[in-house]
């Protein structure tokens, strides 16, 4: 995927100016927000480092790798603080996939914590539509 390209997160911008640098540097991430936007993409892209050194080492598994699902879209719901002189976040959003050529969507209220400046994914509470 290239920079120009649209950033899968769903923002309208492009990878570049969106998600990109984020993948790059993740201490880049401003906001919770930022992050989980940088993590879905990272799903998208199959980048699961970025999904190891995002998520928080008290909760990380010791493994992230491919979940075998294809990503389709991403729609933030709602956010509760996480800004950037924040400690803690909440991000509500709606991820779509397909897994075996059913469409499904995962819907988390997903919290992060801040740690020496940079954001980190915490855990989620999953909500049934």
């Amino acid at each position: 995927m290239r920079s120009s390209d649209p950033c899968p997160c769903g923002s309208g911008l492009p990878l570049g100016h969106c998600c990109g640098p984020v993948l790059d540097d993740p201490g880049t991430a401003s906001t919770a927000e930022a992050l989980m936007r940088s993590r879905y993409t990272a799903h998208v892209l199959g980048q699961w480092n970025h999904l190891y050194v995002t998520w928080h080492p008290r909760t990380r598994p010791e493994l992230v790798d491919d979940d075998g699902l294809e990503w389709i879209g991403l729609q933030v719901l709602d956010t509760e603080v996480g800004g950037p002189d924040d400690k803690n976040g909440i991000v509500e959003y709606a991820a779509s996939f397909r897994l075996d050529g059913q469409h499904d969507v995962l819907h988390e209220k997903a919290r992060f914590e801040r740690r020496a400046k940079r954001w980190f994914y915490t855990d989620g509470e999953l909500v049934e539509d």
